[in-house]
């Protein structure tokens, strides 16, 4: 999966971006889940038009210039609930990432260049300036908004301090100073005002996640979070990151979607720890768990409140993660405030050894459903009447069959022809074309079970291939191949790794400006930090235990787009007198498509991997599939040869 994106809204003019804004995107690498998805209550919203004339009149009202709207909540998550997705709805832009800013007279979206197209597409005939971040001639926030503004007798511009980070925050507020001393708002929710239909805080119930499952009980998760606050000098923290405080206190819930997660605070002292949440949410189970850990509950909008009267000395408290609203209560009440990174996201990175095998198992279940999608694909095809959208109901159908599943992990890329070169692209009823026997589909899709997540890619030739279609396969898969076959020191990081991948590709003046991979959760977010593979410098180190996805790709503008991705688990390799090395267990169990190879590109090293792996996939997927099924499976694993 792959990720990026950003819009702003203001009163006046418009000019570059901020550092707050650069990318507000996907922490990860490089997929989303609600992608340009047809929303089902949009034909109820007022037009683009009538919503900034709303905001409008509050700004005057306010004695405001501008109004800028991230694509994030007060948890700094990847994918927000429907409450916070208020860039979508001032804007009519739902990519999964970017900034709106909203001025008294004109309108602008940052975005990355995996929304370009999409993006251009939903914004036609609304007022709203494209920016495309990472090209030359784009301005920051802060610059558009010092351009726009010049005129201005008010250069007060908002944002509301809840749904942005302490650090975002305050490289706005530099970067805004710069502008002719813009100055900067945090305390207006003004969408309280003018999203009348606003959707509430999500209700879903919160329920236990097995030990079975986890491998690791609440107590012990807190003892080693309190481990690492002492190194730091911590006596308490505050955690704010959803997917953290489900795998800390082995809970699950569902209000966002297609991450088992449930909105929350958790605050830890020395002695003590409480969950702000609303309890009623809570199962009679998982409220019985909380009560045995020694987890006290309270109300979720106490929060601020909790932390004004917080005991101790001082606090751990991440301005990457903390919004600044409540960085802004922390700083009033706490002696010392220890700014660092939460110690949890490289906690939950290492898996348990019951999260290993749940992911094996997983992936075996998913393996199953892919393969039975694989072989019914063509003749589907060749039957007539199939569409991105059909396929993408088959497959989830599929992988609904299976035992544990629970949803998917983000909403399938089902992406036939020209629509493989959108990175993101999700079929709309708009959009959707139906498949021929000729051309690439790309098919990036994942599902959620009780033991494991999955996240795959697969590139399809559905028929005959042009000649470059079969070259950028190929030189896709050899970059897929050549990091799963890396060995390398405990403690590098994902960085350092990148280049391996898109060697190759760059011999051929060819690259992918999303990143190669990302950490997977166990049955958590499809996107997991703190590590990356990716060109840009991530310091995080890789050790064994942790996940990641190898998922290069190339994409030819309206013409095709090829990504091929497995999930690894990182695993020891040796230890020598140069210190431990690491290597890669390929996790995913699905056929790579063989046809588009042009072989004589292969190494021989290449092409015994490729080999290998078809024979476990064989080997492991075969027995649960009918006779039809092996056959199919057998022909598409059997050894590709020179």
């Amino acid at each position: 999966m792959v990720d990026y994106c950003i819009f702003f809204v203001t009163s006046h003019h418009q000019s570059k971006k901020s550092s707050m804004f650069k990318v507000q995107s996907s922490k990860f690498s490089d997929h989303s889940q609600s992608d340009l998805k047809v929303d089902d209550n949009a034909t109820l919203r007022p037009p683009v038009g009538e919503r900034l004339a709303l905001l409008r009149e509050e700004l005057q009202r306010e004695h405001l210039s501008a109004f800028i709207f991230p694509t994030s909540d007060p948890h700094n998550s990847e994918y927000t609930a429907d409450h916070w997705k208020g860039r979508e709805w001032i804007s009519g832009f739902n990519g999964s990432a970017g900034t709106a800013v909203v001025t008294l007279q004109s309108a602008a979206l940052w975005t990355d260049s995996r929304y370009f197209i999409a993006a251009a597409e939903q914004l036609k005939g609304t007022e709203y300036q494209l920016m495309k971040l990472k090209t030359d001639g784009t301005p920051t926030i802060a610059e558009w908004l010092g351009k726009e503004l010049a005129d201005m007798d008010d250069k007060e511009v908002a944002i509301d301090g809840m749904s942005s980070t302490a650090n975002s925050i305050e490289e706005l507020k530099t970067d805004l100073r710069q502008q002719g001393g813009i100055t900067l708002r945090t305390n207006l929710d003004i969408l309280q005002r003018i999203w009348t239909d606003r959707p509430a805080i999500p209700m879903k119930p919160i329920v236990l996640q097995s030990l079975e499952y986890t491998g690791e009980e609440t107590p012990s998760k807190l003892a080693r979070i309190r481990q690492a606050l002492r190194k730091e000098h911590a006596d308490g923290m505050l955690m704010a990151s959803l997917d953290d405080i489900a795998w800390t206190l082995n809970l699950r819930g569902g209000d966002v979607h297609c991450n088992p997660v449930f909105v929350s605070f958790l605050l830890i002292t020395t002695q003590a720890a409480t969950l702000f949440v609303h309890e009623e949410k809570l199962t009679s189970e998982a409220r019985a768990c909380l009560t045995q850990c020694g987890i006290a509950t309270a109300p979720y909008d106490t929060i601020k409140d909790a932390l004004a009267r917080y005991p101790e000395y001082n606090i751990l408290a991440d301005p990457d993660e903390v919004n600044y609203t409540l960085m802004q209560v922390i700083q009033a009440q706490v002696q010392d405030i220890v700014k660092k990174a939460s110690p949890v996201p490289l906690l939950k990175a290492v898996k348990t050894e019951a999260e290993q095998q749940g992911f094996r198992r997983a992936m075996l279940r998913d393996g199953i459903a892919m393969t039975r999608f694989l072989c019914w694909l063509k003749p589907a095809v060749a039957a007539g009447g199939q569409t991105e959208i059909s396929i993408d109901e088959k497959l989830t159908a599929l992988r609904a069959s299976q035992p544990l599943y629970q949803g998917l992990s983000f909403d399938t890329i089902a992406a036939y022809g020209p629509h493989g070169a959108i990175v993101h692209y999700e079929a709309t009823p708009e959009t959707d074309i139906p498949l021929r026997l000729e051309g690439l589909l790309l098919l990036d899709s994942g599902a959620q079970y009780l033991d494991g997540t999955t996240d795959i890619t697969r590139t399809i030739a559905l028929g005959p291939l042009t000649d470059e279609e079969r070259r950028v396969y190929t030189l896709v898969l050899k970059g897929h191949i050549q990091l799963q076959l890396l060995k390398f020191p405990d403690g590098a990081s994902g960085t350092q790794l990148d280049a391996v991948a898109r060697k190759d590709l760059w011999h051929e003046g060819l690259n992918f400006l999303h990143g190669t991979g990302h950490g997977v959760g166990s049955y958590l977010n499809v996107h997991e930090g703190p590590h990356q593979i990716r060109m840009e410098y991530k310091p995080a180190p890789l050790h064994a235990g942790m996940t990641v996805t190898d998922e290069p790709g190339i994409y030819q503008e309206g013409k095709f787009g090829v990504r091929i991705e497995n999930t690894l688990l990182i695993q020891p390799y040796k230890e020598t007198a140069f210190g431990r090395f690491l290597q890669f267990e390929t996790l995913t169990l699905c056929p790579i498509d063989k046809t588009p190879i042009i072989t004589a590109l292969l190494t021989p090293e290449e092409m015994q991997w490729l080999n290998d792996y078809h024979q476990k996939v064989y080997e492991q997927i075969a027995p649960h599939l009918d006779e039809s099924e092996r056959t199919w499976l057998r022909d598409a694993t059997a050894p590709l040869e020179t």
